[in-house]
């Protein structure tokens, strides 16, 4: 008789000996143990570990504006996760892994954060060029910027290198190490950057999602470890139901003992105290406001809620801009910035102070009372010509050049006494004197980059001028509702690459960091010495005192006069009564929306915000360095979230739907609820994509397309067969035994092609654990398909459609295809 093998022969030919009768199948008298699958293999894994690095990252609420950046993270993470999923389902090399998820995130970051991808999406020379840059503009908004520092773009890019870097060596610890108590340390790690550079401790919550996260994922490892798996013992391990649950006792025990402790003591513990149980009010936390170091020429003011920030005593009824800093670096089409490099040396600020330039010393002293009532920062903001300071501790610093005072390190500032000059020169004085001098920086009149437009504006107004201060208040004077300029939270659309040019040439609407950043740059084109000044306006009197507010936040220009020093130009067009215009500027003209009769609360610098104590919540104002970025080119429009949360909704309904049916119904009406809850989530997240850039959204579509073909190929096998089965088709024996293969394959046990029917058919029984129905439907099926490869009918009879079926039910009863078999079956890649 001729060996009967898996691979039959062809029909015509004809063995040696009549097949034998009804198959019996070999029963085992002791039954072969398999151990559970690998880990590593388990849909759980990733997803636990994805979802423990996203409440990691909740941390950086503490050092991270809003909540945008969030939206990044997962969306890398995802993308990691889903990665480190497929290649693994094809068991590629745990290196290769690991590299291809690097590769994902560089293709995410190249996609949504540059513009010179290959096809949008592939780095390239230009596009690492671009990466490094907003990087470099990331590191240095850290560096002078105040926790929480905005969601600038490179920020946001930051973060999601960071933490798309911390998923993959979660992924890689948890899932391809099998370790993922391991991941506890590099989670950790996560916590401790915010931790370091936020000036408070961090919110209690983040501290909650993150060990319940961390108890989940070691809660899915322990229960990969005891349960019972396909109706067997895992060996050596034992099935007590509690042993699972151990990993979560522990955690849950810790957290609770850890939160109770902060809430009891003042030394350990987050912000405030647990909900409901400390006083509320000042006092249960600290916080403040802090200044952007930047300028930026396009944006939006996000202009928040008000909160007062300074109290002075002794202006009187003088309006006198209060300058916390200068910024003296052009940066083409951004803005103005501090200058690369450490802050300068200074004077220590509580000794005896050099005289500022342009005071000699002999006008009249006059002392300022400054209360910080919300604030925290590196400066320390002055007024006119600082002659001295008092109240002020250690680690502050004067510098005469930039007229500034700061320290190394951001901080609330008690109350200090200014000494200073206040005094203003005449028009006279300015006209006579010169702002070429040789007794400042170079610095300060370098300029590049200026489109040829701005410069022959620049020419065009200061022609006919004869003296600096003439050139430097035709400047000032064009930038007025007569030339066709509007205040107002957002800048005109783009309508050209350049931004400088499209804000002075065709949108003329914004708010003050362009029109101090133009200005500035135009008096730099005529070779004048110019800086931006940032800090605040005069705030509204509050009897004897006046209150400066988060709304007060101001940049303006100031310019160089030689022997006068500094003298301040404000070309913002501001209606809301709280300008300064010098008597230097009133004679002959008209202040630039210099109206005082109109009373409107209307802000005009960004501030960064640090959870103030006792103080109304606010937002940044800037999603670049300054101001809200307007929504960028390739994003989705308004109607698109709209869609995506009714969608989420929807989704939400069917899988509760689909678990409610798997478990009640177990019939044809559970099998559609899943495919329509998994389609409704992949159009949600989609469209959620699309909010971020059009790139994202497209990347996401394809690594779901990607993802989901191996199963959707695996289903049109499936049905194909079943098909001809039912219908008894020629060939319906071939279709069944190839089925059942591919079944088989799919959960993990392949059998060797080289296997005789009957061989295959005991390892099936055996090593699936069928019940006695499923047994007699597999012989069933065993006799129709020898029937058919060695009777001259063929004929598989009329019950072997219903043994087949019956067969499939009882592997689906006594061994559940697991998730990574239904997504990635191995049938599909295994060698045909």
């Amino acid at each position: 008789m001729t060996t009967l093998t898996g691979r039959p022969p062809r029909p015509d030919q004809q063995p040696d000996a009549p097949p034998p009768g009804r198959p019996e199948l070999h029963r085992p008298t002791q039954r072969v143990v398999e151990p559970p699958p690998q880990w590593r293999g388990s849909v759980l894994a990733p997803i636990a570990a994805g979802v423990a690095t996203l409440c990691a990252s909740t941390s950086l609420t503490g050092v991270v504006g809003g909540v945008g950046w969030l939206g990044y993270v997962t969306v890398a993470v995802v993308l990691v996760a889903a990665t480190g999923l497929a290649l693994r389902a094809i068991r590629t090399p745990t290196a290769v892994v690991g590299l291809a998820q690097l590769v994902v995130l560089l293709l995410l970051i190249t996609g949504v954060f540059t513009s010179s991808g290959i096809l949008g999406v592939i780095p390239g020379p230009a596009a690492f060029g671009e990466i490094n840059g907003v990087l470099t503009a990331a590191f240095e908004q850290i560096r002078t910027g105040l926790p929480p520092v905005e969601s600038t773009p490179p920020i946001l890019c930051l973060v999601t290198i960071a933490i798309g870097l911390v998923a993959v060596l979660v992924d890689t610890l948890a899932v391809a190490a099998s370790a993922p108590a391991a991941t506890g340390l590099v989670l950790l790690c996560v916590y401790a950057v915010p931790a370091s550079l936020a000036d408070d401790m961090l919110p209690w919550w983040t501290f909650l999602l993150g060990a319940a996260a961390f108890a989940g994922l070691l809660a899915v490892d322990g229960n990969h470890r005891h349960r019972r798996w396909r109706n067997r013992d895992a060996p050596g391990l034992g099935n007590a139901p509690a042993a699972a649950s151990a990993p979560v006792a522990v955690v849950a025990v810790a957290l609770v003992l850890g939160l109770v402790a902060g809430t009891a003591l003042t030394a350990v513990g987050t912000v405030g105290r647990l909900p409901g149980s400390g006083r509320s009010g000042a006092g249960a936390g600290s916080g403040g406001l802090g200044v952007n170091p930047f300028t930026s020429l396009r944006g939006m003011l996000d202009q928040g809620s008000t909160v007062d920030l300074f109290r002075v005593r002794g202006l009187g009824n003088d309006k006198r801009l209060l300058r916390a800093f200068t910024l003296d670096t052009y940066r083409p089409n951004r803005g103005w910035s501090l200058p690369d490099g450490p802050m300068p040396a200074g004077f220590p600020a509580n000794q005896p102070l050099p005289a500022a330039p342009g005071d000699d010393g002999a006008g009249e002293a006059r002392q300022i009372q400054i209360e910080p009532l919300n604030w925290v920062d590196v400066w320390m903001p002055v007024y006119g010509q600082l002659r001295g300071l008092q109240g002020v501790g250690q680690g502050w610093y004067y510098d005469p050049t930039s007229g500034a005072v700061f320290s190394e390190r951001k901080q609330r500032i008690p109350a200090y006494v200014e000494t200073a000059s206040l005094a203003e020169p005449t028009k006279d004085q300015l006209e006579s004197a010169t702002a070429r001098g040789a007794d400042i920086p170079a610095s300060y009149s370098q300029i590049t980059g200026v489109d040829p437009r701005v410069v022959s504006l620049a020419q065009d107004l200061a022609a006919g001028a004869t003296t600096d201060f003439d050139r430097a208040s035709a400047i000032w004077r064009y930038f007025s509702a007569e030339n066709g300029f509007t205040y107002d939270t957002e800048t005109a659309a783009a309508t050209d690459s350049d931004a400088l040019a499209d804000f002075l040439l065709n949108g003329k609407r914004g708010f003050c960091e362009q029109f101090a950043s133009a200005m500035a740059v135009m008096l730099r084109v005529l070779n004048i010495p110019s800086r931006v000044a940032v800090g605040f306006t005069s705030g509204y009197a509050d009897g004897d005192s006046r209150m400066i507010t988060s709304q007060d936040a101001h940049a303006w220009v100031e310019v160089y006069f030689g022997d006068l020093g500094w003298v301040s130009f404000d070309p913002t067009p501001r209606s809301d009564g709280r300008g300064y215009v010098p008597p230097y500027l009133q004679s002959g003209t008209t202040s630039s929306g210099s109206s005082d009769s109109e009373e409107q609360d209307v802000p005009s610098v960004s501030t960064t915000r640090v959870a103030p104590t006792g103080a109304p919540e606010t937002q940044g104002s800037a999603a670049n360095p300054g101001g809200t970025q307007a929504a960028p080119a390739g994003s989705a429009p308004g109607w698109t979230g709209w869609i995506a949360l009714v969608l989420v909704l929807i989704a939400v309904a069917l899988t509760v739907g689909a678990f409610v049916a798997i478990r009640r119904l177990r019939g044809r009406t559970a099998s559609w609820l899943p495919l329509a809850a998994a389609a409704a989530w992949l159009v949600a997240v989609v469209l959620t994509a699309w909010l971020v850039h059009w790139v994202l959204a497209l990347v996401l579509l394809l690594v779901a397309v990607a993802g989901l073909a191996p199963a959707v190929l695996r289903e049109i096998h499936r049905r194909r067969r079943l098909a001809a089965i039912t219908s008894h088709q020629p060939g319906a024996a071939d279709a069944a035994w190839a089925e059942l293969m591919d079944e088989c394959a799919d959960r993990g046990i392949p059998i060797p092609a080289s296997d005789t029917v009957r061989s295959a058919a005991q390892k099936v029984a055996v090593q699936h654990n069928l019940d006695d129905a499923g047994k007699n439907d597999l012989r069933t099926v065993v006799g129709a398909v020898e029937r058919s490869w060695y009777s001259p009918s063929q004929s598989t009879g009329d019950d072997f459609a219903a043994a087949f079926e019956g067969l499939r039910r009882s592997l689906q009863r006594n061994a559940p295809m697991s998730w990574r078999g239904r997504l990635f079956p191995r049938s599909v890649f295994r060698r045909r």
